[in-house]
């Protein structure tokens, strides 16, 4: 008499039915199913032992089910996402979380090189200088207005210029009648000495020195023979054509000062009425 062949669960005899062997025991295909195979996470039915299975993060899936949950496309041979426990192609993903680039709006791919600034983001290869057009890369640029300009365009676009050099002023300057100057190039007409920050005057727009002011164009004093520059509050006295600083007005005689009084030329000299009433 033959050797019973029965199947490991349910008993019944495998003589003539497919089955499969485990270490277990043979089972039938029906109690091999029920009891080994895996449950599909998408239709919740039974993986059989004649279907592809795929299997993700502890879930398992029949190859026609591990799909793209928005265009149903199967991710069997493709790359994807897990995006809030949903499973998403590239495109779709890509879609709906990846951000557009402001210049030339196509999707910034997840894991490729980007910029973001002012809540936009461009790829790298987009993110222009609005003057020479050349990649901003991580170099240093100033937004205007919507646009952004490496640092050489927009000092060349935006920044004064110096009135005596043309030169963009990046930093500093001073003003000379209402017009930016580099701090070096403001000096004297005459012996070039820097004047920002120090006294100086004009003359024809040419800014001096006092000292230059004075030797070139000022009157002379009649006592003192020095220039009469008026600069820092100085006061003077001119008589004809004549002139004189303060401090310099007195009597030739007693060297009383005749500032504010009266006085009696006398040749090349001034007298004060004292010294002209009694006589040489």
């Amino acid at each position: 008499m033959s050797e019973a062949f029965d199947c490991a669960k349910c008993s019944e005899s495998l003589y003539g039915r497919k089955y499969i062997q485990t270490d277990n025991g043979p089972y039938c295909v029906p109690c091999y199913d029920n009891t080994f195979a895996n449950t599909c996470a998408e239709c919740q039915q039974l993986i059989g032992h004649d279907s592809r299975e795929l299997f993700y993060e502890d879930r398992h899936f029949h190859e026609g089910c591990f799909r793209c949950c928005r265009c149903q496309r199967s991710l069997a041979d493709e790359p994807f996402t897990c995006q809030d426990n949903e499973l998403l192609c590239n495109d779709c993903y890509c879609s709906a979380f990846s951000s557009q680039c402001s210049a030339c709006g196509e999707t910034v791919m997840p894991g490729s090189r980007k910029l973001e600034y002012g809540g936009q983001t461009w790829h790298e290869h987009c993110f222009l200088c609005s003057g020479c057009e050349q990649p901003l890369g991580s170099r240093s640029f100033v937004p205007d207005k919507g646009a952004h300009y490496c640092v050489p365009c927009y000092e060349n676009k935006f920044a004064p210029r110096c009135a005596r050099c043309s030169k963009t002023l990046t930093q500093g300057g001073v003003t000379y009648r209402d017009q930016p100057w580099h701090r070096e190039c403001l000096v004297c007409t005459g012996c070039q000495t820097p004047l920002a920050g120090q006294q100086f005057t004009s003359r024809d727009d040419d800014p001096y020195c006092v000292a230059c002011f004075g030797e070139l164009f000022a009157p002379k004093c009649s006592s003192c023979k020095r220039p009469i520059t008026g600069l820092g509050g100085g006061k003077y006295v001119s008589f004809e054509d004549r002139h004189w600083h303060h401090s310099c007005f007195a009597c030739a005689r007693c060297s009383i000062s005749l500032v504010g009084q009266g006085f009696v030329p006398d040749g090349d000299q001034v007298l004060c009425q004292g010294c002209s009433q009694a006589g040489p």
